[in-house]
């Protein structure tokens, strides 16, 4: 499949169409430098340069799919502002020091965005922890989790097989650590520490920037934002092309010391 075509697909199914065209076309040049950062320095799959899951590579959809999935109302205004984004975009990508970058976006930062160090480790510098106002006007903003204790016991247990927690104490889950962006880098469960990211993930939380309280028979988790946040908040992009900024703008209000060159 040619590049082009492939970004349809992504952008239709990675970011709604009834954003901004400065944060589509901010999502189609992030998802070309990704495609090429994947192709240039991938390695996840044997007979592909990507895969089509959101949770590996970034999400896909076919035209007939995505347009299914429209109102009939919107389907040709919607996939006509996609080909827009992308095809107004064409050929330009997100550079630090004349090599593409790895475009890493997400959904909502919960207002500010996460250093890749804190996530998986590694130093990209144009990763950088920025502050998005308008945020919170978007539904992927907060969340909440409510997690029997019962169940609780048995998650950790799973991972944790010595695992073991006194629920009278009323610090028997504990944030030992946060990160600069609010998100929980260490919380320590009964008699186990953890990664703020592990326990998003053991939990099933949208994202690492929460607090929570305990009842008597469960944990209640108050989340913000959703999605890992490092790099390009896709809510914030379209917040930020709501107060005029047109989408190299937006990208490099993400990504520190990048150009945008063909």
């Amino acid at each position: 499949m040619d590049l082009d075509t492939y970004l349809y697909g992504v952008v239709s199914s990675e970011m709604p169409a009834s954003f901004e065209m400065e944060a589509l076309k901010a999502q189609a040049t992030v998802a070309r430098t990704y495609t090429v950062y994947q192709i240039k320095n991938g390695g996840k799959h044997e007979n592909a340069d990507l895969c089509d899951s959101a949770l590996c590579c970034q999400a896909w959809i076919t035209k007939e799919n995505r347009m299914s999935r429209w109102e009939e109302n919107v389907r040709e205004e919607y996939w006509n502002k996609i080909i827009k984004a992308v095809n107004e975009t064409k050929g330009k990508f997100i550079l630090y020091n004349g090599e593409p970058i790895n475009a890493l976006f997400h959904s909502n930062s919960g207002g500010t965005t996460e250093l890749a160090l804190n996530v998986w480790g590694g130093n990209f510098p144009y990763f950088q922890t920025v502050e998005t106002s308008g945020e919170d006007a978007y539904s992927s903003f907060t969340s909440g989790a409510e997690v029997p204790k019962d169940e609780l016991v048995k998650i950790m247990l799973e991972k944790y097989p010595s695992f073991q927690i006194d629920f009278s104490n009323q610090e028997c889950i504990k944030v030992i650590e946060r990160t600069d962006s609010g998100r929980v880098k260490k919380i320590k469960i009964g008699n186990t520490e953890i990664s703020g990211t592990e326990a998003r993930t053991l939990f099933k939380l949208k994202s690492a920037k929460f607090d929570f309280e305990m009842t008597e028979n469960s944990v209640k988790f108050s989340v913000l934002g959703y999605g890992h946040g490092v790099g390009l908040s896709q809510c914030g992009s379209d917040a930020l092309a709501k107060q005029g900024k047109n989408y190299e703008e937006i990208i490099k209000f993400y990504y520190k010391d990048v150009e945008i060159s063909e």
